[in-house]
């Protein structure tokens, strides 16, 4: 017997070491609850085909897995999203010394395209802040993710004493960096308009409900959803928002470097994409243009 071998770990227990690993690191309850969908799926697909031991999983174990998938109606991009998930759990339990070696090393994610990015023009945002105008605390969320390019996530995390007048300190969140962004015009508007009709309430959350509980984020996508219905503005998401915050600045001219720091990112990789699917060079703009 090879005493170097590790100890023989179920998938239960290996999943809720996985899990509580995501919580204490702060990961946000979407990413979490994602990953529990796609590795408990696995786990149960492991189990009905008697595999529940994570040591005893192989790579041709999780290639039958990925066959599955794709034979069952899953398209590419949802597949290559539960690869991902297994590989970063997997990953997870060889760093933790819970397995030998990583069986999902081998394992090949499905060629797809990728879609353009969904950007609004300027008559459908115009016609968001119509839809939402006499909702003075979603105009001032939609104002901020299309002014800023923040992520809802991040909006939900701000607090009162976030909002310093003409800028919005933003605090770190999943892989984003805290930082500072400068607030135009109608943004400040919105935002006090805001704050004037805000409860007089304890709770330190910048967005709050009429009762004065914090915000959640489902309700404020269902919101946003809801105005997007109302604008008739087709196939968009939340996400979107801040797509068409990136195009807008890239084609005001706005230094890489300045909309990279203001978007959280570390690396301006991730907006030369926008650049093959709009007319625009890299300009050296520092500061950000009102829509």
């Amino acid at each position: 017997m090879n005493d170097n071998l590790p100890n023989p770990i179920s998938f239960e227990t290996a999943l809720a070491s996985f899990f509580k690993h995501l919580t204490e690191f702060k990961r946000s309850s979407a990413t979490i609850t994602a990953y529990k969908s796609d590795l408990l799926q696995l786990s149960k697909y492991m189990e009905e085909h008697r595999i529940t031991q994570a040591t005893t999983v192989t790579t041709a174990h999780l290639n039958e897995f990925v066959a599955y998938l794709s034979s069952n109606g899953y398209i590419s991009k949802s597949v290559s999203r539960k690869i991902n998930s297994m590989k970063t759990f997997f990953k997870f339990l060889v760093s933790n010394g819970s397995i030998s070696t990583n069986p999902s090393l081998a394992v090949v994610h499905p060629k797809f395209t990728v879609a353009p990015p969904r950007m609004l023009s300027a008559q459908e945002f115009k016609s968001l802040r119509d839809a939402c105008r006499l909702d003075i605390r979603m105009n001032a969320v939609i104002e901020l993710l299309l002014q800023t390019g923040i992520r809802i996530g991040e909006l939900a995390n701000i607090k009162m004493e976030d909002y310093r007048k003409n800028e919005l300190y933003i605090r770190p969140f999943e892989n984003n960096s805290g930082r500072t962004i400068p607030l135009g015009k109608n943004t400040m508007a919105a935002l006090a308009n805001y704050l004037a009709i805000r409860p007089d309430v304890y709770e330190q959350s910048f967005f709050v409900t009429k009762t004065g509980r914090p915000l959640l984020i489902r309700n404020m996508r269902a919101a946003i959803d809801r105005y997007f219905r109302l604008a008739n503005i087709k196939t968009v998401k939340v996400n979107d928002l801040r797509h068409t915050f990136c195009v807008n600045q890239i084609q005001a001219g706005v230094d890489f470097s300045y909309l990279t720091k203001v978007l959280g990112h570390k690396r301006d990789v991730s907006l030369t994409r926008y650049l093959q699917y709009i007319k625009a060079t890299r300009g050296n703009l520092n500061k950000l243009v009102e829509l």
